[in-house]
């Protein structure tokens, strides 16, 4: 079936396209378009339309092309077709117009779109920008600021915004083929002129200077470490005072560049791990979902209380239980709280604040749990109390209901032990905050039933999350990798480093926040509490945690204490170096016969980052991960590890896993086997010379 159709309708020749599900526009698609487009040159029409059909205008470049060798005519070959059309071109838009789609309708001479539509640039969260004329009309369109705004975040806009802007010229309610018929009837009876946005020119003045200037400030600090947005503000830069192929010239030299860089390559490669993530292999497709209606949580606390507004936001009941009427009561008040703060932010309405707190209820009883189809235990991490919860869900939850707990490292099948049915009982580890996160890591236990993970792969697709399934181990994917990277900063620390020194060199290499600004954010007495119940075997080293439990034995919790690994100001929560600190560290080293030396950013750097890709590998052999992009996901959307870095196990095929294998012997040699054994995959496949992505793709 052809992807493109042309025909005559009432004096307009009409282009229709449908390449399911989203009109990509691929080879085939831009040949369509530039053959109908010359054909209506020489008949009878009186003006063109393009329109699409399905739920969607072009949605997009065809991402699978990418990295191939490109086929004519390409994109730009096309736009240049229907802008150079000797006839009017009118793009009709519903549903979303974005990136390469946009660009095309950006190259008609008019824009019609229903009121429902979207349109936007996202190509720089693939780290890209838009390549074919983006940077260039929608300036000369939309005005400097405006253009900055749109293609730097990557967000779409609505119609009704699109026409203020001029990026649309008529926004249209009800039937959009007969309403864009009528409309380029009109222009063409009206004689209206062949609007081309390549004709606009945006006169240079003394403002615009400060504004770019702005812009890279801005985005040096919202896109730390970036390079798309700054080479976005370099192209709309160029579309001043220049005709438009100069400004078309300076787009694609700097859109070659991160095409061919690995900022885009690795966030790229997030874009489909992202997508093939949510599968789960050896899973049949038709496995049937078990209905989630009603839900219930154990805990009204921050963790509780994020994961109820989760449900609550997509329309889904909730039921929180708490001990007593207090705590349910106090977690109610937090609920609200999140809600007022996402209301003032604009990102919510007080109607809708209200709708999701009318469907967030609380009791202090078990038994008002008997309808929930799942229920989600969010109490301390201590697998005697979950175990005592679980077993009281087992006796009051109806048979089917899916028992969930949100454990970050405890064991699923001790757990599932506590109940009657462990087929339906699994773990959903949500990240706090569990209302911002987007995160969930499903966790199966060895009885797991296959309808369970799927409903619960399918849940978190429903309240908005990022699902990745995980196997049953000491803390699952993110956590047990957290361990050895944390490892490996306090015994930085404690053989020469200063937090401020590990802090800047991750922050610096593109980490949200340092790994020890993150122990005081969390609060340092948790690491503690939980290393209380631990063996000494457990613990492991203690190099690895002694500096953090001498800071919390004098007080030293983190923020919440104004003091951990550095001073907190009380009003600005701003961190400051502490001496003390540094006194502590000191006495610890010198207590455990280290005798402390000077260490570079670069040993730091691989130490920490090594660590991790190390563990993973393991992760990987032991089948608790089912491939290496899961490992990605759950890095960049759980612990913040720069997604331009696409992930650990991206980011070490990047390096080369021979190098990386090397450098992690080396690590064995001087600081011992017990930390540094090399991962058996990570020596096979440096013995092979293969990736990761390879070993995945096997």
């Amino acid at each position: 079936m052809s992807v493109t159709t042309y025909e005559i309708i009432d004096g307009i020749g009409v282009i229709r396209l449908n390449n399911p599900p989203v009109n990509a526009l691929s080879h085939a698609l831009r040949d369509g378009i530039c053959k109908a487009v010359k054909k209506a040159q020489k008949d009878a029409s009186k003006a063109i339309v393009i329109i699409c059909e399905g739920r969607t205008f072009i949605a997009g470049a065809d991402i699978t092309e990418f990295g191939k060798p490109p086929k004519a005519p390409s994109l730009p070959d096309m736009l240049n077709v229907i802008e150079s059309s000797n006839k009017i071109v009118v793009a009709a838009i519903h549903g979303t117009a974005l990136g390469g789609g946009f660009e095309t309708a950006l190259t008609a001479h008019y824009r019609i779109a229903l009121n429902s539509a979207k349109v936007g640039l996202p190509e720089v969260k693939l780290g890209l920008l838009p390549g074919a004329g983006g940077t260039q009309r929608t300036p000369r369109l939309a005005g400097i600021e405006p253009a900055l705004d749109m293609i730097t975040s990557g967000n779409p806009i609505a119609a009704a915004k699109a026409e203020k802007l001029g990026l649309v010229d008529c926004v249209v309610e009800g039937e959009l083929l007969q309403g864009a018929i009528a409309y380029a009837k009109s222009l063409a009876a009206d004689k209206a002129q062949l609007k081309r946005a390549r004709d606009i020119e945006i006169k240079p003045s003394k403002s615009q200077a400060l504004l770019f200037e702005r812009y890279r400030a801005k985005m040096a600090k919202r896109a730390r470490g970036q390079k798309a947005p700054q080479n976005i503000i370099a192209c709309v830069e160029a579309a001043i005072g220049q005709d438009m192929d100069a400004g078309l010239k300076t787009e694609r030299e700097l859109f070659m560049e991160l095409m061919t860089g690995p900022q885009s390559a690795a966030m790229r490669h997030m874009f489909f791990a992202e997508r093939q993530g949510a599968k789960v292999d050896g899973l049949a497709k038709d496995t049937a979902l078990r209905p989630i209606n009603k839900v219930g949580i154990i805990g009204a606390g921050t963790m509780g209380g994020g994961i109820a507004m989760n449900f609550a936001n997509v329309g889904i009941p909730v039921t929180l239980i708490e001990v007593n009427q207090e705590g349910l009561d106090r977690g109610m008040g937090i609920i609200e709280k999140n809600y007022a703060i996402t209301v003032s932010k604009g990102k919510m309405s007080e109607a809708q604040k209200a709708n999701c707190l009318k469907l967030i209820g609380g009791s202090t009883h078990y038994d008002a749990l008997a309808d929930v189809d799942l229920v989600i235990e969010a109490v301390f991490e201590n697998v005697d109390i979950k175990k005592e919860v679980f077993s009281k869900l087992d006796a009051v939850c109806k048979p089917g209901a899916i028992l969930a707990t949100n454990t970050s490292y405890q064991d699923i099948d001790a757990i599932a032990g506590a109940t009657s049915r462990p087929a339906d009982v699994i773990g959903l580890h949500f990240f706090s905050p569990a209302n911002v996160m987007k995160l969930l890591e499903v966790v199966r236990g060895s009885a797991s039933a296959d309808d369970v993970i799927a409903t619960s792969m399918a849940m978190a697709k429903t309240i908005r999350k990022v699902p990745v399934l995980a196997g049953n181990c000491y803390g699952f994917i993110g956590n047990r990798m957290l361990r050895p990277y944390g490892r490996e900063a306090q015994l930085c620390l404690i053989e020469g480093a200063s937090p401020e020194q590990i802090d800047k060199v991750m922050q610096g290499w593109g980490m949200a926040m340092g790994p020890l600004a993150v122990g005081d954010l969390a609060g340092l007495d948790i690491g503690y509490k939980a290393r209380q119940g631990l063996s000494a075997e457990q613990k492991g080293d203690p190099k690895s945690y002694c500096i953090a439990d001498a800071l919390v034995e004098m007080g030293r919790l983190g923020q919440k204490s104004g003091s951990g690994y550095y001073k907190y100001d009380p009003a600005t929560r701003a961190r400051h170096n502490d001496p003390e600190v540094m006194k502590v560290v000191e006495q610890q080293a010198k207590a455990q016969g280290i005798a402390r030396r000077a260490i570079s950013d670069e040993e730091i750097l691989e130490r920490l980052t090594y660590a991790w890709i190390n563990e993973g590998a393991k992760i990987l052999e032991e089948g608790i991960a089912q491939r290496p992009s899961d490992i990605d996901v759950v890095y960049c959307f759980g612990y913040g590890f720069p997604a331009y870095r696409g992930g650990p196990m991206h980011y070490a095929d990047h390096i080369g896993l021979d190098k990386v294998y090397k450098r992690i012997c080396e690590f064995a040699k001087q600081h011992g086997q017990a930390n540094w054994a090399p991962a058996k995959l990570l020596k096979q496949l440096a013995k092979e010379g293969k990736t990761f992505a390879q070993w995945a793709a096997r």
